[in-house]
């Protein structure tokens, strides 16, 4: 079974973060912070939980004054910095180096230091250099919206890379784990000059993040991300990654205008014939197997996104979409191609699986062939 995120947070990190602190808070006594940490409650706490808790445990040993806090925090990332070099270079093989510390940090400012504005977006500014303050730019959007957004503007030409993904990361209308901002889904104009300035970053982090601010904004907003496709398509080979990375929901949904700008046309003369199912029981661990031939029968070439649909058992007996990318490529014309593919059931800590009765279909150019039944069992 996969390790849940929240065990990165155990006593050996604990040991890791007080010997930190010292250099900041010489008086602090390691075995007091980490039995208060670790307390009845420790294990039954989520990730979210955990680093809320670990945040107001540090503020008893904090300073009472939030600036004076937040300065010995700043203080703190000063004397590390010299262990993590590659914090003020674009790496993009290095990112989230203190991801541990920032879920802790970002935790304290959202606790404590909503009401102080100035320092906090300082303290984040900082901190976003070594880790990712994604998390915590959220609440200050939804409280302080027009001096947030013109913050993360002023972001996105940032000199530091890390500085840049957050102005655009940070105000992702929908972006998990996070608060959402509902004035963002609602009017996603705000975040449109962000990323434009950020579309052909060099650090590929920020691309990404702007792909998938995108694809949050389709999910509301999709004429506002088909009218970015046309305006941004053929700029670069970075700007064309960034777009179609960020249209992939509108791409699995079959959305048509997204379809055609990407070539990807009717399915009409595309055949899916002899599809089976090799695992028609699933036990959770193992993986379903399923192939199928792929009849091309036009007298032309015909460019396919070939992805399949799993539908999950849930826990009411309801099933759940889940859309899986085979790919996308030229089918040569009069033609027959034999596809397999297998699908894992391993445990995940994203996922809960529930046995029962499972669904799979073949899905062309956004169009879904008839559904297929298997089972998953214990």
């Amino acid at each position: 079974m996969a390790e849940p995120f929240k065990n990165m947070y155990n006593e050996q990190f604990l040991n890791l973060f007080t010997k930190d602190l010292k250099l900041v808070i010489p008086n602090l006594e390691p075995h007091a912070f980490v039995s208060q940490v670790m307390d009845k409650e420790w294990e039954n706490r989520e990730l979210k939980q955990r680093t809320a808790h670990i945040a107001t445990v540090l503020k008893s040993f904090l300073p009472a004054d939030y600036k004076a806090a937040i300065a010995k925090i700043l203080e703190l990332l000063d004397c590390i910095e010299p262990r993590y070099p590659h914090c003020s270079k674009i790496d993009d093989t290095k990112f989230g180096l203190l991801l541990e510390y920032g879920g802790i940090l970002d935790s304290y400012i959202e606790q404590y230091g909503l009401d102080d504005y100035e320092t906090s977006v300082k303290a984040i500014e900082r901190i976003t250099q070594f880790t990712s303050c994604e998390f915590v730019t959220h609440p200050f959007i939804v409280k302080y919206p027009d001096a947030m957004m013109a913050q993360m503007l002023v972001w996105s030409k940032h000199e530091h890379w890390g500085v840049r993904r957050l102005a655009s990361e940070g105000c992702r209308p929908r972006l998990p784990w996070a608060m959402a901002i509902p004035s963002l889904k609602a009017n996603p104009a705000p975040i449109l000059p962000i990323l434009e300035n950020l579309k052909n970053d060099p650090a590929r982090f920020v691309r990404l993040s702007v792909a998938n601010n995108l694809n949050d904004i389709a999910k509301d907003n999709p004429e506002v991300v088909v009218d970015l496709v046309k305006r941004w398509r053929g700029e670069s080979e970075e700007v064309d990654w960034v777009i179609k990375h960020g249209c992939r929901t509108l791409l699995k949904q079959g959305n048509p205008e997204v379809m055609k700008l990407f070539g990807l046309g009717s399915a009409k003369n595309i055949q899916i014939e002899n599809l089976r199912i090799a695992t028609p029981k699933v036990k959770v661990g193992d993986s379903l197997e399923f192939s199928f031939n792929l009849s091309n029968n036009s007298n032309k070439n015909i460019k396919i996104r070939l992805e399949y649909a799993l539908y999950y058992q849930k826990a009411n007996g309801t099933l759940s979409k889940k859309v899986c990318k085979i790919s996308e490529k030229d089918y040569t014309a009069n033609s027959i191609t034999r596809i397999t593919r297998k699908h894992s059931f391993k445990v995940v800590t994203t996922r809960k699986l529930h046995p029962g009765l499972h669904q799979v279909a073949v899905i062309i150019n956004g169009s879904e062939f008839d559904k297929h039944d298997f089972e998953l069992v214990e």
